[in-house]
């Protein structure tokens, strides 16, 4: 401190701030700047001062008394402490204490900036100056035209507020720290000097602001400083290693597409969705009794089929239930395999089984009773009549054609009383059958034999007996080649009948008329044989015919009005009717036809 100090024109000082005035909390502070004004006043001579007003008469709007000395410096547009009061948004921040700033004139030595000492702490008892309160006001620019302290000499120290020039540049050899900038709200450390940036209306225009000095150092306490990376170390991957990693991701990768390949291949025919079709919902209502469908619901429960197996041959056919005794009826050649001592067994529509015995059977009606016993819950089917059927009448035929039983076909009547002749594999002539049938269309083929005809409210009209095969025309039962739409059965009206003699006498009654007939007759009708069969006449003696004067040779053209055509057809029409009917004939004799009434008589089947 005793260093000459250089000859330069001494700096003209200010007069003291504003004294505080009572009750404001910047008196401290004040003080410590008069003191400090006081000193450096010691060391220089006074200099004349213009009065200036006061600051508070200033701002209040009224003219002071006297006028007030001006400071010593320029206000501190940042409030700066100990000269001002924080920022008007936050409490200042705690910030390093600069180093001392020597008297004014003192000569720097060099070195001083670049280690600056570091600032003591206050003795003990010394009073601190408190910061001013928020909202302090602070002393206002100078005005225009006031003039500014010279600067100081080089090496020396300006006083407290004095604007410096720029710097010519830093010191050879030493790098100056860039100053921080100051968080947002927060007083700065003395003399650093703040970027420019967009002006805040809460603040004074800034002053112009010394250099910055290397005593103050690059540091900001609201600054985050991340910390520092740690230091990477290289990570080092054996070859065996990755070779285990590159074959395990490749099973999995393989497991993977297996299993996705797997499933697209088992729903490729679906598109991998579910088809889920729509469909109606279980139907519990019942048919209606006309429909086909309500007349097999019905008939079925008393249609039975019948297995035959004799000493020669086998078959079977299909037969119904006609009482709760247990008589079924059927064709004759349905059970003629069995014999006097074969077997028959019977199998109902729920698949009872059951054995059963022939009771009666006719060759000429083709028509048999069979009898089982010890059945319960048995069905009879109700009996229609055949005379009331009329061509196209609905019908429902039930069989067990080629074995299948409980088989359902449907048609209509094609015709009535279709004379029609089944048999005739015996020379004498004694199997052959004479049928006035029923022609339907509905399918029937062998196996159906002995099975029911029903109209549409389940009676029974007939029985299905023969079909016209295509194979070899040979007619009734002759062939088997199936169902062509040409179906034949026996009215029920002539079934009932024979099935009633049959079960109450063991044999069948056949109309007669007591003629014998020239079966090999080509012309148009029946004609009456010249010759008796064996030594007999060929008009019995006292019988229908004989009683109606029907003589040998002479030929009947006609049965109730009805043509007949051979003697096949005469048979078939006497046999439809019972004996004792009355029937009317027309007999054609040396070219003059007249009328013969007559009475059927009886024979009994053999």
């Amino acid at each position: 401190m005793d260093e000459p100090k250089a000859p330069k024109p001494k700096p003209k000082w200010w007069s003291r701030p504003v004294a505080a005035r009572p009750g404001d909390q910047s008196s401290d502070t004040a003080e410590g700047a008069e003191e400090r004004t006081e000193a450096a006043a010691a060391q220089a001579p006074p200099e004349p001062v213009e009065p200036v007003e006061p600051v508070d008469a200033l701002m209040e709007g009224r003219v002071p008394e006297e006028p007030a000395p001006r400071p010593l410096h320029e206000p501190d547009p940042y409030s700066t402490p100990p000269y001002g009061g924080p920022g008007p948004w936050a409490p200042a921040p705690p910030v390093q204490h600069p180093v001392a700033t020597p008297a004014q004139g003192t000569h720097v030595p060099p070195g001083m900036a670049q280690a600056p000492p570091q600032t003591p702490p206050p003795a003990p008892g010394t009073p601190q100056a408190p910061p001013p309160a928020p909202g302090t006001p602070q002393a206002p620019p100078p005005a225009p035209g006031t003039p500014q302290a010279p600067p100081p000499a080089p090496g020396m120290t300006p006083p407290h507020g004095t604007t410096l020039p720029p710097a010519a540049g830093p010191v050879p050899g030493q790098s100056a720290p860039a100053p921080m900038p100051p968080h947002p709200g927060m007083t700065p450390p003395h003399g650093t000097q703040l970027p420019v940036g967009p002006a805040d209306p809460h603040r004074p225009a800034p002053m112009a602001q010394p250099a910055p000095t290397a005593q103050w150092r690059g540091y900001d306490p609201w600054t985050v400083v991340p910390p520092p990376a740690a230091p990477k170390t290289a990570k080092t991957v054996s070859r065996r290693g990755a070779w285990i990693a590159v074959l395990l991701i490749a099973l999995v990768a393989g497991c993977v597409g297996g299993g996705i390949g797997a499933y697209a291949e088992r729903d490729n025919a679906s598109g991998g969705v579910d088809v889920k079709l729509p469909q109606a919902p279980v139907e519990k209502e019942a048919r209606a009794p006309g429909s086909v469908a309500g007349i097999a619901a019905s008939s079925l429960p008393g249609v039975v089929t019948i297995h035959v197996r004799g000493s020669s041959e086998e078959g079977t056919g299909t037969g119904f239930v006609l009482d709760k005794q247990g008589h079924i009826l059927t064709n004759n050649h349905v059970v003629q395999p069995a014999g006097a001592d074969g077997d028959i067994s019977v199998t109902f529509n729920s698949g009872q089984d059951a054995k059963a015995e022939i009771i009666g059977r006719d060759t000429g009606y083709d028509l048999a009773v069979v009898k089982v016993d010890h059945v319960s819950g048995l069905t009879p089917l109700p009996l229609g009549n055949s005379d009331s059927v009329r061509v196209g009448d609905p019908v429902v035929a039930i069989g067990a054609p080629f074995d299948l039983a409980g088989t359902v076909t449907s048609g209509i009547i094609s015709a009535k009383e279709r004379p029609i002749t089944a048999g005739g594999e015996k020379e004498d002539g004694s199997d052959v059958s004479y049928v006035d049938a029923l022609q339907t269309d509905a399918p029937i083929n062998p196996g159906n034999s002995g099975g029911p005809l029903v109209d549409r409210k389940g009676r029974v009209i007939g029985i299905n007996s023969a079909i016209r095969a295509a194979d070899d025309g040979s007619g009734l039962g002759g062939g088997q080649g199936g169902s062509i739409g040409l179906g034949f059965a026996i009215p029920i009206n002539q079934g009932k009948r024979v099935a009633e003699e049959l079960i109450n006498t063991g044999k069948a009654a056949h109309p007669v008329i007591g003629v014998t007939l020239d079966m090999g007759y080509t012309g148009d009708g029946a004609r009456v044989n010249t010759k008796g069969a064996g030594s007999g006449p060929p008009v019995t003696s006292g019988g229908p015919g004989d009683k109606a004067g029907i003589k040998a040779g002479d030929v009947i053209t006609e049965v109730d009005g009805v043509p007949v055509h051979s003697g096949q057809e005469l048979i078939v029409k006497i046999r439809s009717h019972r004996p004792g009917d009355r029937l009317a004939l027309t007999v054609k004799r040396g070219g003059k036809k007249r009328t013969a009434e007559l009475t059927l008589g009886s024979a009994s089947s053999g």
